[in-house]
């Protein structure tokens, strides 16, 4: 194999396998922390007074375009002194952008803790879902546990690696502070929307390939290709443009019904359902889901290994 060719390959090789590996352990500083804390500084100062959208729509693209050209120089000046060296940090950085074992890991003490009790089942999902969970009923708490788990290999795991096809390194950590801006200020509620309207924005804009891609994606290695009709059908009714079409997705796999009521911030959202049958979940459907998750995980880093290798040898 070509150097160059491995310089590109490497780092996506090695930084999804040791996500696979280890996830995200408490014990290890994260990047995206780092990112929370320069996002909650700056919305502190900035979120007040006039032209709350100009400025915030200002702060949100300058983080993304920091985090762009601050790898994009790292690596390049790496590549010119130490080429191996190079090939480390973007696996360090690719590894960082993942999130697909920490989640899986998540769902899965979800449905341990609420076979254990109601109580702890809410306690454990509020880990990871942004909805008041303060009275969710068993099949609530695993219906929002697998809603999150497609969406999140959506945005914490495809799209990322969709951006590190397009842009590199560089493109896939500067998607992660995408993501993260509009995790943090990308809200409807009176605080955030006007500052954080632009952050929303461009997360819509970033994740509209890659929501429609996993949903294709998960179709495949389920072998169940007759859904395409089905996630035309409900991939557009979520009240997100993108985050419908993996639920859709995996609702057609579990032959089962996401979306209805819930309480985000205190408000009742009456999101519209997301399949046809309302079926109890149980902990076979998880482990189904867990096992589209890892193979849809498979086949997009074959894809882009095949891409790069195809467009390398006939373009470099």
């Amino acid at each position: 194999m070509d150097l160059n060719l491995l310089y590109i390959l490497l780092p996506l090789l090695l930084g999804w396998i040791i996500d696979k590996l280890i996830g995200d352990p408490a014990w290890l500083p994260h990047t995206v922390v780092a990112k929370g804390k320069i996002i909650a500084w700056g919305e502190k100062i900035l979120n007040k007074g006039k032209s709350k959208m100009l400025k915030g729509g200002l702060f949100s693209v300058v983080l993304i375009l920091s985090c762009y050209f601050l790898i994009y120089f790292i690596i390049g000046g790496l590549n010119d002194i130490y080429p191996w060296l190079s090939i480390v940090f973007s696996t360090i950085i690719v590894f960082y952008c993942l999130a697909g074992k920490t989640l899986i890991d998540e769902v899965k003490k979800v449905f341990i803790a609420v076979d254990s009790s109601v109580e702890e089942g809410r306690m454990q999902v509020a880990r990871i879902v942004g909805r008041d969970t303060s009275n969710l009923s068993p099949q609530q708490i695993r219906t929002a546990a697998l809603e999150t788990l497609a969406e999140n290999l959506s945005d914490g795991v495809i799209a990322p690696l969709f951006w590190y096809m397009i842009l590199g390194v560089p493109g896939m950590f500067a998607y992660k502070m995408i993501n993260t801006l509009d995790s943090m200020i990308g809200y409807k509620n009176e605080r955030y929307k006007r500052f954080g309207c632009w952050a929303a924005r461009i997360d819509d804009a970033a994740n509209y390939i890659p929501a429609r891609l996993t949903s294709l994606l998960m179709i495949i290695v389920s072998g169940r290709l007759s859904l395409f009709p089905f996630i035309e059908k409900f991939g557009g009714q979520h009240a997100s443009p993108n985050s419908g079409y993996p639920e859709a997705a995996l609702a057609g796999i579990l032959d089962c019904r996401f979306g209805g009521p819930n309480t985000y911030f205190g408000e009742l959202v009456d999101k519209p359902y997301i399949g046809y049958k309302e079926k109890e979940l149980t902990t076979a459907d998880m482990k189904k889901a867990v096992q589209v998750n890892i193979w849809t995980e498979i086949l997009m880093v074959a894809l882009i290994a095949a891409i790069e290798t195809i467009y390398y040898i006939n373009f470099k």
